[in-house]
C-alpha cells in the first residue's frame, strides 16, 4: 500500500517557481533601467508616510508604488495624491507578496516611464521575508516605538534586507531605544545592511537616505 502514496514537496516547488519568476522580473527591470525596491515592516511603522515624503522630495524621478494589503485601498490614494503612480493589490488573505503578484501589479499599473518602483509589502515581519518579490533591493522600516530588540526577535527580515530605515526618531526621547545596540543587532545579522535613522514626520535624516537612493538609481541607469 505504501507504494500507492504520492509525496509532493509542495513548498520546495512553490519557492523554486517563485525564484525563477523573480529572476525574470529583475532582468526585465535591469534591461529597462528601473530600480525596484521591496519595502517591508510591521503594521504602523510608517511605510506609507515614509514613501510619501520620499516621493515628494525625489520629484526629479518618475515613481510608481504597488500598495499591497489584505484589504482596503486608502494607501494607494494617499500615494497617488503625493504624485506617484499607484495601484492597490489585494493579496486575498495572504500575508506576503511574491513574484507572481509583483508581475500582475507591473502589468496592471504599467511600467513605462518609471524610474523607481516601490513594493509596499503587507505589514508583517515574518512572511514577506520568505518570498522573493523580484525586487533588486529589499528594505525594512523599523520604528522607534517598536523597540531596539526587533532585529533579535525577527532576524530573517533583517538578514535579507539591503537597507534598514529606523523611522520616528523624533520620538526617540519618549522611548527606551538604544541606537547603537539596534545597529549592532542589525549588523550582527547582516554586516552589509545600510542603516539610516530618519523621521518621515519631520524630515530629519532624509537627506542621507535620499542621496543614497539617488546613487542606487544612477547605478541602474548607467
Amino acid at each position: 500500500m505504501e507504494d500507492d502514496i504520492k509525496i509532493i514537496e509542495l513548498k520546495q516547488n512553490v519557492f523554486k517557481e517563485n525564484e525563477v519568476n523573480a529572476d525574470i522580473i529583475r532582468e526585465e527591470c535591469k534591461a529597462n533601467g528601473q530600480l525596484m525596491i521591496n519595502v517591508m515592516s510591521s503594521p504602523g511603522s510608517g511605510k506609507t508616510t515614509t514613501l510619501v515624503r520620499t516621493i515628494k522630495e525625489l520629484n526629479e524621478y518618475n515613481i510608481g508604488v504597488m500598495e499591497c494589503d489584505i484589504d482596503a485601498d486608502v494607501d494607494a490614494y494617499t500615494i497617488r495624491e503625493a504624485g506617484a503612480r499607484s495601484i492597490q493589490l489585494h493579496t486575498g488573505g495572504m500575508c506576503h507578496m511574491d513574484a507572481g503578484m509583483t508581475k500582475q501589479g507591473m502589468n496592471e499599473m504599467g511600467m513605462d516611464g518609471l524610474d523607481i518602483v516601490f513594493i509596499e509589502n503587507v505589514g508583517n515581519l515574518v512572511c514577506p521575508a520568505e518570498f522573493d518579490t523580484g525586487a533588486s533591493i529589499n528594505m525594512t522600516i523599523l520604528s522607534v516605538p517598536e523597540g531596539d530588540d526587533k532585529p533579535a526577535k525577527y532576524p530573517l527580515i533583517y538578514e535579507v534586507c539591503d537597507i534598514v530605515l529606523v523611522n520616528k526618531i523624533d520620538a526617540m526621547a519618549v522611548f527606551d531605544f538604544d541606537k547603537d545596540l539596534c545597529v549592532s543587532r542589525i549588523k550582527e545579522l547582516n554586516p552589509d545592511a545600510k542603516v539610516f535613522f530618519v523621521s518621515s514626520k519631520t524630515g530629519e535624516g532624509f537627506d542621507e537616505w535620499l542621496n543614497y537612493l539617488r546613487g542606487l538609481v544612477n547605478e541602474v541607469t548607467s
